[in-house]
């Protein structure tokens, strides 16, 4: 580009040359002033002169004519436009001075982080676990869902089983190094099938669900489509929410009823017992896909023949969630969902007293029997059970990842107790239990629905003692003693319960006997005498019944009393 002719009068000139350089120069030409003393041309440069062995200008003439650095006249001058290179980074000095650790110093590195001890590693999570450890050792355990594990469960659950992924089943995982896994996982199976006494030719077991919630939920998923029907108890009556359930305001609480259409069936309120006319009834009318047996909080036997028939006749699946008495049908204290159902579900820390998780138990082989008609989705007509396919493959992959091995290592050392003489004795004290503080409540005129029990749990109806059983659950809390709140059936829902759940498992697991739960009777009778005092008081409002709890002389005292009580007892896995 050449200015040189501008109106203006000064002669510019305005070129540019390819060079060698990327720095930044101006050179001042001086052939384009009028002057008799021309100036020697001068270079100018915007950064440092540096030889740093670039191609420069001849003449007007490129050295290296593969560069394409621009040069710019104004005025005649020559401006050399350059770019000034970064300087080559220096390698950090410090890197260069210091050698490699060495084998020892690695080891030590290592251990340094990987092998402390709790009380070391994080003092501060170290003292909130060690006072619920406490806490469990100097309280009484009346929730019917929670037990004590023994100390070679809590080992493996601890242990470096945790470490491993496992996606998939024994002998068809998706990575490789699982072969002694795989001899853990197939050791739980067997121990499962023995512990309740199955034919493998039978019934085929999955061990990988991480809860009973997930292992109902794969069986839906496994044998149903979206929207198809289940039929449950419903959850006031003492079902589970993981068979379904609509608040009263209609909102959708579980899953369940998210991706299924659920209908429930409900106790008589006369009686507190399953109503099965209006169960059949109900059932013949809305057709499930898989009718459910089993709740969380119904004190009495199930009727499975009557069951299989009312399923037979709908043309359902017929599922058991034993969630609750799988310890007790497992001892064969109670009547067995296995000779009638086709599905059996359960938690395994339970009644079962072992680590928190679920199972799943299925028929394989030739049917037994007929069922009242074919099932598009979720049966055939082959004559075939086909379920074992379908609920693998819904526990893994449709909806969980890697089994726990940990967790499966613990429940088979469970699964191995369970099949003990010393097992059967246990749960038998279990009942045994449930009976005497019955017994000894109802001697107190407390109200309990059905009048009593026949496993491991009851329930409290605290409504004629004009007690809520929010209200009560927290004043046992703070005289340590947990149990839970429920509803009784016939209220609207769960949102302001009217009862207590209490169950037997966890102390009888810590030695207690039937004289010990009549001491236990008194201390919850007398935790309810403090609810009723405080309510009159303070109200049954939320805010100011707490108020009436803080600095409670009777409270400090019933404390007092059942933690000396608890005390006295041994807790699996605490005792070195």
């Amino acid at each position: 580009m050449d200015l040189s002719q501008a109106q203006s009068g000064l002669p510019l000139g305005f070129a540019k040359n390819s060079i060698a350089d990327d720095s930044i120069s101006l050179q001042i030409d001086t052939s384009f002033r009028c002057s008799s003393n021309p100036v020697r041309p001068v270079p100018l440069q915007f950064f440092e002169e540096k030889d740093d062995g670039a191609p420069r200008l001849e003449n007007g003439k490129h050295k290296d004519h593969n560069n394409e650095d621009e040069e710019i006249r104004i005025l005649g001058r020559s401006m050399c436009v350059k770019r000034q290179r970064d300087p080559k980074p220096v390698s950090n000095p410090c890197k260069l001075l210091c050698s490699e650790p060495s084998f020892d110093q690695r080891r030590a590195a290592v251990r340094s982080w990987g092998n402390q001890p709790l009380e070391e590693a994080d003092p501060e999570l170290n003292e909130i676990m060690n006072k619920e450890k406490q806490r469990q050792f100097l309280g009484i355990e009346l929730i019917a869902s929670e037990n004590f594990v023994c100390r070679a469960a809590m080992e493996a659950l601890g242990s470096h089983l945790t470490n491993k992924y496992s996606e998939g089943m024994p002998g068809a995982r998706y990575y490789t190094g699982n072969h002694f896994i795989d001899q853990i996982e197939t050791l739980c199976h067997e121990r499962a099938l023995t512990a309740f006494n199955l034919d493998s030719e039978k019934w085929g077991v999955n061990v990988q669900p991480y809860s009973c919630t997930s292992a109902n939920f794969a069986v839906y998923t496994g044998l149903l489509l979206p929207g198809d029907r289940i039929m449950g108890l419903d959850p006031p009556s003492g079902g589970h929410m993981s068979h379904g359930w609509y608040m009263p305001g209609g909102k959708k609480v579980s899953a369940a009823s998210i991706f299924f259409e659920s209908f429930p069936y409900k106790l008589n309120p006369q009686t507190g017992y399953i109503d099965y006319d209006k169960l059949e009834e109900k059932a013949l009318d809305y057709r499930p896909k898989i009718l459910i047996c089993g709740g969380s909080s119904y004190p009495r036997e199930w009727d499975y023949a009557r069951f299989r028939q009312i399923a037979d006749r709908c043309g359902a699946v017929l599922m058991c969630d034993m969630a609750q008495i799988s310890g007790l049908v497992a001892a064969k204290e109670c009547s067995r969902p296995f000779d009638y159902c086709d599905i059996v579900t359960s938690t395994t820390h339970k009644s079962l007293r072992g680590p928190r998780g679920g199972i799943i138990f299925y028929r394989r082989g030739a049917k037994s029997r007929k069922q009242g008609m074919c099932l598009g989705n979720s049966g055939d007509c082959s004559g075939q059970y086909d379920f074992e396919e379908k609920i693998n493959f819904a526990v893994f992959p449709s909806l969980q990842g890697g089994p726990h091995n940990n967790h499966i290592a613990a429940l088979a050392i469970t699964l191995k107790q369970v099949a003990t003489p010393e097992y059967k004795a246990y749960m038998q004290q279990v009942k045994k239990n449930a009976q005497a503080l019955a017994s000894a409540l109802l001697r107190r005129k407390c109200k309990l629905v059905t009048g009593g029990t026949d496993n491991h749990l009851l329930l409290w109806d605290l409504t004629t003692l004009g007690l809520t059983g929010k209200c009560y659950e927290k004043v046992c809390e703070m005289c340590h003693i947990t149990l839970n709140k429920t509803a009784i059936f016939g209220e609207n829902g769960a949102i302001s319960p009217g009862g207590v759940r209490i169950g037997t498992p966890a102390m009888t697991s810590r030695g207690c006997s039937d004289s010990d739960f009549e001491t236990m009777a008194d201390f919850l009778y007398r935790a309810a005498q403090i609810t009723s005092a405080v309510q009159r008081d303070h109200g049954k409002l939320q805010k100011e019944f707490l108020k009436g709890l803080q600095n409670n002389k009777d409270i400090i005292d019933l404390r007092n009393r059942v933690e000396a009580f608890a005390a006295q007892f041994a807790m699996p896995g605490f005792d070195d």
